[in-house]
């Protein structure tokens, strides 16, 4: 037996020995080897570029594995995100195959360890992923390349690392940190079974921009098969844990062309309704640590369908809830939520929107005697089907304190019993089928965002539809009121038919909208404004309509002040600075109204009519009547701009102007006055005009004003037709001004006598001119028609480059910067060229006669007869060709015809 014993000590040792000096010595013997082979085979299968600082070949790293472990590895994705990393490690670690290695001299990879790493995994809007670096197998590589290296896995084994999922097509945003798992299997077969064990530490899920979890333990056993033939999953037993909550997930997830195939289901049965706070956001953390909560929950979550972005593709996302004998009791209230039940099912087919279905069967719980029952069931959004029932007695002071709500105070009771059935289509002039009331009485509401309450919140509405239609709907607020810093409010009324509305109401009260809104929303924000109310209005809008005004009772006045309005017309807010308005009838009358537009000020005094059938109606007209009066007007901020400023992205310089919208539903005439008027370079004062607007059209008449201090009489005529074009339609009469300060200082007489440039003196005009303008408000110049006379005083043409070239063509050196007086130049303009008639005039004893034309690109076509000293009877023919800057001066008849350019119109 002792020398068994020493021969089997001997033995044993030999082999520890032997062993010990093999896990020594083999990584000595191949090292280079196992890592160029490592190489080859990452060159030859792996699209993306990848790096790692040092490999170390050892059996001690993961004992008892022979591991070759590199150092600082990353792995760049596929395209299109070949720059962004994919997969970093402080170590990533392959389990070398030892039999394989030493009787094959094989590289066969069958452990993978990772540690401290990132998973970046990401997939652009048309579902391009940066996870397909494998190269397929129908690529070839030369021989050169082949290497007896292949990857067999047996076990993966990733501790401490941090996982993102970035799916833009899908919309899914995953974030895992802490991540540690390990997965077995036969990974060496086509379809195999991956079992797993996974914990993550803080997990977060986003979908459509929503944050569903946060910072949530998750621990997991999971059995998955795998189909690495046809890039199919199985997940078999799926058992988790989130903080508290079990969850059972099992599904299937399958790669087809252009997208995914998906089955799971997500479900959590007869759980703790505690368990299932536990999972919520982090925001109710404070809350359950405060909260008693009892009772039973189901949850299940499907998720099943194709996925395929190029057809348009998506899945059926469906949720359901119940809860069973509930009880929620925060921070010990003397009366508990209990008797909680709840059915609730929703359903996105396709994940549209728009045909969202949201059901809940029932919701009822007790606070102590009192009571809330209803029911919901909403299928679709664009003329959703309603099926909703509401019957609730209770004070809602209870509701905050057993369900600790914090952040609003609610106070009052409130009794409602209401129904309604049917389908909601205004269009097609179809309501739900309704009966009820809602009754609140001394109640009360309290926000963080303002220090006082809204007290005195009482509300007695009635609603009544048997029939299903817009016509038999009726309601009666009778009243509903409340007081805010110590200003009362009270409305009563009703209002029936919406195809004939019906009215009667009355509303007297002052409210400071500034500090109203603060109560329900942020400080800091932009909206103020006062209203002061004393209405009494009763009628119909048929009696609106047709103008039986003695039928209708409206009467009373509203106090504006500081109001900011927005019209679908104008890119600016419109602020109402003061404006009282008094209602009679169908007509409001505005005194003293004043506003601001911008830099653009005005003070309004006048009446409008139809003003009830506007309010009811989109088609009725608004009529009115003022006196406008305004110190300074900025044509410009009218432009429109699409899209709105407000919401565009003010850095972007893709946002172009647009014309001047002139709303189709006014029919407003005003005696406008205005001090200042600003419309590009040019400076108008003292316009005084009438202003009519109408069915879209804008028309200035009888208007007078100054511009470079002379005076001017105009007659306009405007109307936009796209968002980007407008037509326009003026005449101007100009006496006696400065032709040099106009080509200075008007652009418009800049480009239509650009000939004028050298000239200075003094010039009159009559004329005509009509066309289109662009998106800029210029004149779009093909377009443009019209004449008149340009009438020259006294103007001396100095520097004028034609009879400058003239001079030099007939050697008359006296024909330079001639002295032009008395003479009347009748031109037209059409398709884009401006035509002279014959004109004639004398100086230095030659007697010039000129005709021709010109286009607004500068382009000449001049004939002119030089009359000689001293009677012109004997004349030199002149042509005068090429540009305004380079004029072309020739001997003779022959000249060059001007290409017309004619406007034509597009539909855009």
């Amino acid at each position: 037996m002792k020398m068994f014993l020493v021969k089997g000590l001997k033995v044993i040792g030999i082999t520890i020995i032997s062993l010990l000096s093999l896990m020594i010595i083999l990584p000595k013997l191949f090292p280079e080897f196992i890592t160029n082979q490592i190489k080859i085979y990452a060159n030859n299968n792996i699209e993306g570029e990848l790096r790692f600082q040092e490999s170390n070949l050892s059996f001690f790293d993961h004992f008892p594995s022979l591991t070759l472990t590199l150092q600082d590895f990353k792995l760049d994705g596929a395209a299109p995100f070949k720059k962004e990393t994919l997969i970093s490690a402080e170590e990533m670690a392959f389990g070398i195959n030892i039999s394989r290695l030493i009787f094959n001299k094989e590289v066969k990879v069958d452990q993978i360890f990772v540690s401290n790493a990132l998973f970046n995994i990401k997939v652009n809007e048309l579902g391009q992923a940066n996870y397909s670096v494998y190269k397929s197998k129908g690529k070839t590589v030369s021989d050169a390349d082949n290497s007896d290296t292949s990857i067999k896995l047996e076990k993966i084994d990733i501790k401490n690392t941090k996982i993102i999922y970035d799916d833009l097509s899908t919309k899914i945003l995953i974030e895992a940190r802490g991540f540690n798992y390990v997965g077995k299997g036969d990974l060496e077969k086509s379809v195999f079974d991956l079992v797993t064990e996974a914990n993550i530490n803080s997990f977060d899920f986003n979908f459509g921009g929503e944050q569903y979890l946060k910072n949530k333990q998750v621990n997991a056993a999971l059995i998955t098969k795998i189909n690495t033939t046809s890039l199919a999953f199985e997940f078999k037993q799926n058992d988790l844990k989130i903080n508290k909550l079990p969850v059972d997930f099992k599904g299937t997830f399958n790669f087809i062309k252009e997208g995914y195939a998906m089955n799971f289901v997500v479900k959590s049965m007869n759980s703790n309704l505690y368990d299932f706070f536990t999972a919520l956001p982090p925001q109710f953390t404070q809350w359950l640590s405060k909260t008693k909560i009892e009772g039973k929950t189901d949850v299940v979550l499907t998720l099943k369908g194709d996925y395929i972005e190029t057809q348009d593709k998506k899945p059926d996302l469906e949720f359901k809830m119940n809860i069973r004998k509930g009880m929620i009791a925060y921070d010990k209230v003397p009366v508990a939520a209990s008797n909680l039940f709840l059915n609730f099912g929703t359903k996105l087919p396709s994940l549209d929107p728009k045909l969202l279905n949201v059901k809940i069967d029932s919701v009822y719980f007790n606070l102590g005697k009192e009571y809330l029952n209803g029911s919901l069931d909403i299928k679709g959004l664009e003329q959703p089907r309603i099926n909703a029932r509401l019957s609730a007695n209770m004070d809602l002071a209870k509701i905050n304190s057993a369900f600790g709500i914090t952040t609003i105070d609610l106070k009052g009771v409130v009794d409602a019993n209401f129904e309604a059935d049917g389908v909601f289509d205004i269009k097609n002039k179809l309501l739900p089928k309704t009966k009820g009331y809602v009754k609140i009485k001394n109640g009360a509401i309290k926000t963080p965002y303002y220090p006082n309450s809204i007290t005195g919140i009482n509300l007695d509405l009635k609603m009544d539809n048997p029939v299903g239609t817009t016509k038999d709907l009726s309601v009666e607020m009778r009243p509903a009121s409340f007081i805010f810093e110590g200003k009362p409010v009270n409305v009563v009324g009703a209002f029936s038919n919406l195809d004939d509305i019906h009215y009667d109401l009355k509303i007297k009260g002052e409210m400071d909208l500034g500090k109203i809104y603060q109560v329900f929303s942020q400080k800091g924000l932009d909206v103020n404004g006062y209203i002061k109310a004393d209405l009494a209005l009763k009628g119909s809008q048929s009696d609106a309509t047709n103008g039986r005004y003695s039928n209708l009772k409206n009467s009373g006045s509203l106090l504006l002040r500081n109001i900011t309005t927005h019209s679908q017309y104008l890119p600016k807010a419109f602020v109402i600075n003061e404006g009282l308005f008094t209602f009679k009838q169908d007509q409001l009358e505005f005194k003293n109204f004043s506003a601001s537009y911008g830099q653009s000020d005005f003070v309004m005094n006048g009446t409008m009519s139809n003003v009830i059938n506007f309010v009811l109606s989109d088609k009725a007209i608004l009529k009115g009547n003022f006196d406008l009066k305004s110190k300074n007007l900025y044509v410009d901020e009218f432009m429109y701009f699409s899209p709105d400023p407000a919401l565009a992205d003010v850095t972007s310089s893709t946002v172009s102007s647009g014309v001047v919208i002139v709303p189709p539903n006014f029919n407003f005439n005003l005696s406008a006055r205005a001090d200042k008027v600003y419309w590009q370079d040019l400076k108008i004062s003292q316009l005084l005009g009438n202003l009519t607007i109408n069915k879209g059209k804008l028309q200035l008449t009888n208007s007078g004003f100054s511009i470079i201090d002379s005076p001017v009489k105009m007659d306009v005529e405007y109307a936009n037709e796209t968002l980007e074009r407008a037509s326009f339609d003026f005449k101007i009469n100009a006496k006696d001004f400065d032709i040099k300060r106009a080509y200075n200082e008007i652009e418009m007489f800049r480009n239509m006598a650009s000939a004028a440039k050298s000239a200075e003196g003094i010039v009159s005009l009559d004329y005509a001119v009509k066309g289109k303008l662009n998106q800029d408000m210029q004149p779009i110049y093909p377009s443009l028609s019209g004449g008149g006379i340009l009438s020259v005083q006294d103007v001396q043409m100095k520097g004028f480059k034609m009879f400058n070239n003239v001079s030099k063509s007939t050697n008359f050196e006296s024909i330079k910067d001639p002295n032009v007086t008395k003479v009347a130049i009748n031109t037209t303009i059409k398709n884009n060229v401006i035509t002279i008639e014959q004109f004639k005039f004398k100086f230095a004893g030659f007697r010039p006669r000129i005709e021709g034309t010109s286009s607004f690109d500068g382009q000449l076509n001049i004939k002119m007869r030089l009359g000689l000293p001293p009677l012109g009877i004997i004349g030199i023919p002149l042509t005068v060709t090429g540009t305004q800057e380079n004029p072309k001066v020739k001997i003779g008849k022959k000249t060059e015809e001007i290409e017309e350019q004619e406007y034509i119109e597009t539909t855009n």
